[in-house]
């Protein structure tokens, strides 16, 4: 299937394969059928098909599913109900899963429709009004540590806006007070070294 559209780094992805191998063919096929100025990438490991350089929809597959993940699906209408947010810290992508190749077949037109609407998205120039780390709650115990230890409070500050978010997010998703201060105590080093969470 190789031309200047598809890239051999998908085919190579696709040819070593054993999980999910039928259903990620048929939804090269779909998204590459989509459109025609849709351009395949392997990008995250992972096929990725991209707009004008700008990524649109990639192939995916996790132990229970495979899937395809809209960059911008937040953004999308989902008039089928078959979109998906991954886990609460996901704030653009989505996802439509799926566990067996008929479940594929039957949305084909449905899907191709998606896809269409991600690129005028795109073509839109629309983009996510992503939460800011402001409307982040700063965790009390996290307060307490910067009172502490006003470097921590500093190195923090001069942290990346993402790697804050992360930091904020994790200590604070934990329901109790204990568990948020071993959590901070964790991370402390890391936060004065200049790293985020997954670091």
């Amino acid at each position: 299937m190789t031309n200047n559209r598809t890239s051999p780094k998908v085919e190579e992805f696709l040819s070593k394969a054993t999980k999910w191998k039928e259903e990620y063919v048929k939804l090269r096929a779909i998204v590459l059928d989509s459109h025609s100025e849709l351009i395949e990438d392997f990008k995250w490991m992972h096929p990725c098909y991209t707009f004008n350089g700008k990524n649109i929809v990639i192939i995916h597959g996790f132990k229970e599913y495979c899937a395809l993940l809209f960059h911008k699906g937040a953004l999308m209408k989902d008039p089928a109900g078959i979109l998906i947010q991954q886990t609460d810290k996901v704030q653009a992508a989505r996802q439509i899963r799926f566990t067996n190749i008929e479940d594929i077949t039957a949305l084909e037109a449905t899907l191709k429709a998606y896809i269409q609407a991600a690129i005028e998205i795109e073509q839109a120039g629309l983009k996510i009004d992503f939460k800011q780390t402001a409307e982040y709650n700063v965790p009390e115990e996290l307060e307490q540590k910067f009172a502490e230890l006003p470097a921590l409070k500093t190195a923090f500050e001069a942290l990346t806006p993402g790697r804050q978010r992360a930091y904020l997010f994790y200590f604070s998703e934990a329901k109790q007070s204990k568990t948020r201060v071993s959590r901070i105590e964790k991370y402390v080093q890391s936060i004065l070294d200049g790293k985020g969470l997954n670091d």
